[in-house]
């Protein structure tokens, strides 16, 4: 499982702001042809984007190209399926037929260019009621697709309401995109960005309660959303401690030849001991980013 606690959206055309991006500590950067660059500017930020990519960066890389519905995207995969970038991100995406017509012109580039075939991941953007619909068959659209990103900016304005604190508008699209990533066996989504990006008291709030859903992270549109998100998704040290506790008892238990037992007068079996397994690759994999 890759570690992406924090996504941070950067506009390809602004080499300060990207490059600035590129030098934090998100896990990952996205590098935006899309939403963050006006209609007027989209050639110019393909042209900037081999710019960025040119860039020092702490994490990978990733670029949203525009939505496989626009006669943009072409002009976008061509700028983006290049060295250096760790996956594309499709936006508005709503049909596993959009997702297969783009894994096929990405896998030609990476053909005529020498590219390992299938080797830039693809992340659908899901942001439409129809796309939450269909979470499931894009979530299996081709193997590609590494992950969902959820768009609850657009999902909220196609369903005619707005954000709220307790987020009950987003709680259905939420849990599809969480059970569509189980079914279809690919990684657990990363949710939506928070848009106020002043208020770190709600967005930890919000983060914590789809860290519980069984999302691995958000995507962030501000450096300040960083730090506090990355400590939210990350393990606490009674939860590494615990892990341990149980990781242990377990596989003196199995040696043993049993398979339940109690840890702290809890009983343990198989998925509470995998899920322990869980928290302490994701320790180990943080603890090497630190390095």
């Amino acid at each position: 499982m890759s570690l992406y606690r924090t996504m941070l959206f950067a506009p390809a055309n602004d080499l300060r702001k990207a490059g600035k991006a590129l030098l934090l500590d998100a896990d990952g950067v996205v590098l935006d042809l899309e939403d963050a660059v006006a209609m007027s500017e989209k050639i110019n930020a393909r042209n900037a984007l081999k710019e960025a990519l040119a860039l020092p960066r702490k994490g990978d890389v990733f670029v949203r190209v525009n939505s496989a519905q626009t006669d943009l995207v072409l002009g976008d995969l061509m700028a983006a399926v290049t060295e250096g970038v760790k996956g594309i991100v499709l936006a508005k995406s709503e049909t596993a037929e959009e997702v297969r017509q783009v894994d096929w012109v990405m896998g030609l580039l990476e053909k005529e260019r020498g590219m390992p075939p299938g080797g830039l991941e693809l992340i659908p953007f899901l942001e439409s009621a129809r796309a939450i619909i269909n979470a499931c068959s894009i979530a299996s659209a081709c193997p590609r697709v590494s992950r969902l990103f959820f768009g609850g900016v657009d999902y909220v304005l196609d369903i005619g309401t707005s954000f709220s604190k307790g987020g009950t508008e987003l709680f259905y699209a939420r849990s599809q995109l969480v059970v569509a990533s189980r079914a279809a066996g690919i990684e657990p989504p990363v949710d939506t960005v928070y848009p106020d990006f002043k208020d770190i008291e709600g967005l930890v709030a919000d983060a914590r309660a789809v860290r519980q859903m069984g999302f691995q992270g958000k995507l962030a549109i501000h450096p300040g959303q960083i730090g506090p998100l990355n400590e939210v998704f990350s393990p606490t040290e009674e939860e590494i401690a615990w892990a341990r506790k149980v990781v242990a008892a377990f596989d003196r238990s199995e040696a043993m030849g049993q398979a339940v037992l109690q840890v702290d007068g809890k009983m343990i079996e198989y998925p509470i001991a995998n899920r322990a397994r869980r928290v302490l690759a994701l320790a180990e994999q943080i603890a090497k980013k630190k390095v």
